[in-house]
């Protein structure tokens, strides 16, 4: 499990549910109208956006957050291609048949399995290629239905808030009514700015940073690949893989990462 988030979890929620308890104000969130309002509103305007194909990898998406897969970092996968360079250069390309089974990264193992049955180089990018561009669209994807929702919310909220303050005047001559009816319009508004800011554009942000890290990993095992098919010796490879992540992550912003000597 995300040790991250687990505590963004429970330091956020832990925050509003002091500051609600210091002012004694939780009791008066539990309002049921508000939850359905805002939660079904959102839910309906995500399925009006969105088709089956994309909505069925939400359960996914979720697992995804609180599990994230665990992917092999770059330097260790640097050196991974080192190693099969010199296998290579020793045994030839066949030699790499092994190596399938065990491979770190799926997108490895099919790159190797193109090469064992010699594919040429031009089949590979093409293949690569497509690989990249549907994965990085199926994230955007799932990624944008988050996003999406994070964007309903606060306005269903909007909706609530406006529906309250109408019921508030048609009871402005009975005080118990005004008094639901104001509950309505806080907590619709308190709900929607919550579950936006604390639940749904977070999930769509950490799917973002997943999505990042994923294509990083296959234009990664896309240049070592085509660089085994050509023959490179283990320590151009090498350098190539090394000055284009040292390029990527420079382009990205980071300025901790360190290659392998």
């Amino acid at each position: 499990m995300d040790f991250m988030t687990i505590l963004g979890v429970l330091t956020g929620a832990g925050v509003v549910v002091y500051v609600l308890q210091s002012g004694q104000m939780l009791h008066f969130l539990l309002n049921p109208e508000a939850i359905i309002l805002i939660f079904g509103g959102t839910l309906g305007s995500v399925l009006i956006s969105y088709p089956w194909e994309a909505l069925k990898n939400i359960p996914m998406a979720v697992k995804m957050v609180l599990f994230p897969p665990k992917r092999p970092p770059a330097n260790r996968l640097i050196a991974n291609f080192i190693r099969l360079a010199e296998k290579a250069r020793r045994q030839g390309l066949d030699s790499l048949a092994d190596e399938i089974a065990t491979a770190e990264h799926p997108f490895l193992g099919d790159g190797i399995q193109m090469i064992v049955d010699g594919l040429e180089k031009e089949v590979l990018l093409e293949r690569f290629e497509r690989d990249m561009v549907f994965t990085r669209q199926r994230h955007v994807q799932v990624s944008g239905i988050f996003r999406s929702a994070g964007t309903f919310a606060p306005i269903f909220g909007l909706l609530g808030t406006l529906i309250g303050v109408v019921q508030v005047l048609r009871n402005i001559t009975n005080p118990a009514a005004m008094g639901a009816s104001m509950a309505v319009a806080m907590t619709a508004s308190f709900y929607g700015i919550f579950s936006a800011n604390f639940l749904f554009l977070p999930i769509a942000n950490k799917l973002n940073y997943y999505s990042e890290e994923e294509m990083l990993n296959r234009e990664l095992i896309a240049r070592g690949v085509i660089g085994l098919l050509e023959g490179a010796s283990p320590w151009l490879l090498g350098r190539k893989l090394e000055a284009y992540m040292s390029f990527h992550l420079r382009r990205a912003g980071a300025k901790n990462y360190k290659i392998p000597a």
